[in-house]
């Protein structure tokens, strides 16, 4: 065993090699404070057949021991990862996958377990970490090392590798990784950051990740494995020209450059019949011609891009494809939208819910427990023209989600200001590149035509690259369709408001991004964001609606004594529970008294305000209510005011007239006035019928 120590962000980042889980291909067994992962990084010893893409698998998994918990439910065992474990996950495998080789084909698990959790240093980044030195330190092949820094932000100050109350109470989330040279993964959520600022913290975390790397190269230096052989599935050479001979470039050309995707998908497949007819004897080419076909149609797409700025579907490289938008396209719902850009579509229905409904988040993190704003989105198959039956969101579906809504929680009003719980969802009915992009232009629209009184338009966009041989050499594309993002280095993808930035996502498949690149394609979606607000989403719907829609719930506000919680809940609920009965409506209470009714009948809603309000307040003497007589006795009569807030009025004071019954005046059930008397000898409020003006 070895143990590798350094200093990290002032807390002592601490590697254990040949500790644990020596049958591994490499493990770390790592402590960052107490947050304690088990890093471990295996490969098959033979390549998966019939395959023509490299089987990563990354997991990261969150043992609720690690926080002193025991899961809920009836099982009491962990259950499937958790959003924050696909997300993390994701995170991780973005910037390590460009860095394993293109023709390796044997699976790879890289699996992060978290053991402990220390509130002051964040697992996942300890998972990341992990993650890179464990492979690195294998003998699996890795073009590394990577390393990665987080970055928050409170009252302007970066903080680096912030605490998880830090983290989560900032104006900035940013994950960053780096190779020796180069920025290779970027993701972050912004509490509307300008571009220059979101620049200098990039670049900030880019310099402590050096000296991460360095770190690394201190423990390959001495622990690491050799790296092994493998068999290659790179495309034998041969079989490229013969393709060429039979379907020359300029014709390859022809097939690819439209802007009509099912026309070049057809044109594809014309191609590919007349070259499985060419090689019907050969099945060694046979069976790696699909992988040939789409790196020919690659190869001549790039080449077109980066030499001749010469798109698929003919767009200048700053244009973005024909936009459209609209909202209340569906009926009843309680705000409806459709974004369109070229052939990405997205409708986004928002629906809005008293705070009750709001997620429980039962996690790792002891700082979220719930989630106010839920933005899911779904990705059918016949988006993209294909069959295959619905088997729930995947890990690119919850990623996509968990992109948009980040790109919105900072426009957002407080529960104070709008106390609804909000889910938004984006149905893709068409998909041709970046439509996350879309979902986020949708969703805004969407939370404008519901009412939701958000403080900013939000936009974005995709920005794609196509390099060269040199650092140099390399053009940037606005709005990339599927093609080019399929071909290309790079998808980039920029929220924000004209004010700042609220989220990014950046995947590359290259070994890093200079600052020049980072910069351009930051500036270019600035300016397309710009322009997609002002020329499509403000034509369709310009500012939120002033108030919630007709099928929308409505909410009531109040605040109460906390004291007197008690007295609106009743024994068992009992008194809350009738309020709710009678007038149709549901009622949230806070432990410090904030009260909340929802309903959609506002003279129901208004009844069960006067209810709490009558219940809350202590009778006070000229004070004129309106009850129900619910018992009479021979010296008088009860009457309710509200559930559970019952006054007397004595026999004597019922009737003008002496009267010897009370049934003579008054039965059960009546509703009558009363006024409040004040209290009488034996310290009793009294009410009288009779004294009423």
């Amino acid at each position: 065993m070895k143990t590798f120590t350094m200093d990290l962000a002032g807390r002592t980042l601490r590697v254990d090699i040949g500790r644990v889980a020596a049958q591994a291909n490499g493990a770390a067994f790592i402590q960052y404070g107490d947050t304690t992962v088990l890093s471990t990084a295996t490969a098959s010893d033979k390549p998966r057949d019939g395959i023509d893409f490299f089987p990563l698998s990354v997991e990261f998994e969150e043992k609720t021991y690690s926080v002193g918990k025991i899961p809920g439910g009836f099982n009491k065992r962990e259950g499937k990862a958790s959003e924050n474990s696909v997300l993390t996950a994701r995170v991780i495998d973005r910037p390590m996958r460009p860095l394993f080789p293109k023709d390796y084909r044997n699976d790879v698990t890289l699996n992060n377990m978290v053991m402990a959790v220390d509130p002051q240093c964040r697992p996942e980044l300890v998972a990341m970490l992990g993650a890179a030195i464990s492979t690195c330190i294998s003998d699996i092949p890795f073009d590394g090392p990577c390393a990665m820094t987080q970055m928050g932000m409170i009252d302007g100050e970066f903080i680096v590798n912030p605490s998880q109350e830090q983290w989560d109470k900032g104006d900035l989330k940013l994950t960053v990784a780096s190779t020796r040279e180069k920025v290779i993964m970027i993701e972050a959520g912004a509490n509307i950051i300008p571009e220059d600022k979101m620049i200098e913290a990039i670049y900030k975390c880019h310099d402590v990740n050096q000296t991460i790397i360095a770190f690394i190269d201190e423990m390959v230096k001495e622990c690491g494995k050799p790296k092994h052989e493998y068999t290659s599935c790179a495309i034998p050479e041969e079989l490229f020209a013969k393709m060429k001979e039979i379907v020359p470039p300029t014709e390859m050309e022809e097939a690819v450059f439209t802007d009509e995707k099912q026309v070049r998908e057809e044109n594809i497949r014309q191609i590919t019949e007349r070259l499985e007819e060419a090689f019907a004897d050969n099945e060694e080419w046979l069976a790696v011609l699909s992988e040939a076909i789409y790196q020919y149609e690659k190869k001549t797409v790039r080449k077109m891009i980066l030499k001749d700025h010469k798109r698929p579907d003919g767009r200048e490289i700053n244009q973005i494809r024909p936009l459209a938008a609209e909202v209340d396209i569906i009926p009843r719902v309680h705000g409806s939208s459709m974004f369109t850009r070229g052939q990405t579509q997205i409708c986004d229905v928002v629906t809005l819910a008293p705070l009750s409904e709001a997620q429980k988040i039962d996690g790792l993190d002891a700082f979220v427990t719930e989630k106010r704003y839920m933005h899911h989105y779904n990705f059918p198959a016949y988006s993209v023209g294909e069959t295959k039956p619905s088997r729930g969101p995947g890990r690119r579906e919850i990623g996509h989600g968990a992109l948009a809504e980040r790109a919105l929680l900072p426009v957002l009003p407080t529960p104070e200001e709008f106390p609804y719980a909000i889910r938004a969802v984006s149905e893709t009915f068409e998909s041709n590149g970046s439509t996350s992009m879309a979902s986020t232009c949708a969703s805004c629209m969407s939370l404008m035509a519901a009412g939701v009184p958000i403080k900013a338009m939000v936009a974005g966009i995709s920005c794609g690259l196509v390099t060269g041989d040199t650092d140099d050499d390399f053009v940037l594309l606005t709005d990339i369709q599927g093609l080019e993002d399929f071909f290309g280095d790079m998808d980039f993808k920029v929220t924000g408001t004209k004010e700042g930035i609220t989220a990014i996502q950046m995947d590359i498949k290259i070994h890093g991004l200079t600052r020049p690149i980072v910069e351009g394609a930051i500036a270019r979606c600035r300016e397309a964001r710009f322009f997609i607000m002002d020329n499509c989403m403000s034509k369709a719907i310009a500012e939120p609606r002033p108030q919630v829609g007709e099928y929308a719930p409505k909410i009531i506000q109040l605040s109460i004594d906390p004291e007197k919680i008690g007295d609106v809940v009743g024994q068992r609920g009992k008194t809350i529970n009738e309020i709710i009965a009678r007038c149709d409506v549901k009622i949230d209470i806070t432990d410090d008294g904030n009260v909340s009714i929802c309903g959609t009948d506002a003279a129901k809603m208004d009844e069960a305000k006067k209810m709490i309000e009558i219940i809350t307040t202590d009778f006070e003497k000229d004070q004129i209510l309106t009850g129900k007589v619910v018992s009479i006795k021979e010296f008088g009569a009860f009457i309710e005011f509200a559930p559970g807030k019952e006054g007397m009025v004595h026999i004597s004071k019922i009737a003008k007239e002496r009267i010897d019954r009370v049934e003579d005046v008054l039965t059960l059930g009546d509703t009558v006035k009363v006024v409040c008397l004040g209290k009488d000898k034996m310290g009793r409020i009294s009410f009288s019928i009779k004294d009423v003006q």
